[in-house]
């Protein structure tokens, strides 16, 4: 059994906000991908800019980026962190898949894995709504944290 106690819940088990005033600030930096499933056709159009709203990859990028810097508005207990860098980056896997990755780094107290994670989310939402109109079928699915480093500064 794990005996860890959950660090956004208090002693008498309310959720609360994690005080890491007493840590030091680090380097950090977080990777999520997740997948976007559609059909070949529609991948194919994805990727040609070819769509009826228009260029879903770059306003999919947009609002992953967008979206980090607001992960606070989005997940009620998470800190409003001061971003580096957040980039979104797209990679055809295969037929009916394309691969969103994301990266969030920062000097800070806490850590970005939210941040990350909301940026692909938002990408992934974005590319299903630009692309829903064509396809009936889509999915995003395996949303998933891949790296998490924190180094002193």
């Amino acid at each position: 059994m794990n005996t860890r106690k959950l660090t956004h819940i208090d002693d008498s088990g309310k959720a609360t906000m994690v005080d890491v005033g007493h840590k030091p600030p680090m380097h950090r930096k977080a990777v999520a991908q997740g997948d976007f499933v559609a059909s070949p056709d529609t991948l194919d159009r994805l990727m040609k800019g070819d769509l009826p709203k228009g260029e879903a990859l770059a306003v999919a990028r947009i609002a992953g980026i967008q979206a980090a810097k607001r992960t606070d508005q989005w997940i009620p207990l998470c800190h409003s962190l001061p971003l580096d860098v957040v980039t979104v980056d797209f990679e055809r896997l295969n037929d009916t898949t394309v691969r969103v990755r994301a990266s969030a780094s920062l000097t800070a107290k806490t850590g970005v894995e939210m941040e990350a994670l909301v940026a692909v989310s938002a990408a992934c939402l974005t590319l299903y709504d630009m692309t829903k109109a064509i396809d009936k079928q889509l999915k995003i699915q395996n949303v998933e944290l891949v790296e998490k480093t924190k180094t002193m500064v």
